[in-house]
């Protein structure tokens, strides 16, 4: 089958997501810079979210550039992903609400860790459905930015209750390693 589907049904899920994250941003009820003060900590884990969010956005986008159909097995892993993407909203919120404190920045990260998982998960199906020769499985390669992911991740999980804002730190590193969208694809597939 078509992959038209997935990629609408996905760009839209994930639309829905920024959306419900920026509507937990309250307005506050004077109108002074002091009243701002409260939302910094909300705004902080918005915005890393919502970068989050385009990270996955792009490469996710990249990643069916380089693949030609899709299967049953291919819609239930990308379900997969949309789920633990989905759940971002939920622990920006409790981050922002409780200001960085180490039980919602452990669940925050265990969230960003099944979501890399899941995304590590739909690449190799993408690539066994297309096989080894495949342009996906030229351009995923060994996935090594995957593999650091997920052991940051872990390392973050744990060091949250240590020192919440070092596993931030960690989160953050990990958006910045990703933030350019994956260049091994666009080098497989070429210019569109």
């Amino acid at each position: 089958m078509t992959k038209n589907r997935l990629e609408a049904f996905s760009d839209g899920v994930i639309a829905i997501i920024i959306t419900i994250m920026v509507l937990e941003l309250t307005i506050p009820h004077e109108a002074s810079l002091f009243a701002l003060e409260p939302l910094i900590p909300k705004f902080i884990s918005y915005l890393l979210s919502f970068v989050y969010l385009g990270i996955y956005w792009n490469n996710h986008h990249h990643m069916l550039q380089a693949v030609k159909y899709v299967d049953g097995r291919i819609l239930w892993a990308n379900l997969h992903l949309l789920f633990w993407l989905s759940l971002i909203p939920f622990a920006t919120g409790w981050v922002g609400e409780n200001r960085f404190a180490p039980w919602p920045v452990a669940i925050y990260g265990l969230v960003l860790l099944l979501a890399a998982i899941a995304y590590f998960i739909l690449s190799r199906a993408l690539i066994y459905l297309h096989g080894k020769e495949s342009a996906i499985a030229t351009a995923v390669g060994g996935d090594f930015k995957g593999k650091l992911s997920i052991i940051l991740y872990v390392t973050a999980i744990i060091l949250a209750f240590l020192n919440s804002w070092l596993a931030c730190l960690i989160y953050v590193a990990v958006a910045i390693i990703w933030l350019v969208p994956d260049r091994r694809i666009e080098k497989v597939i070429g210019p569109k």
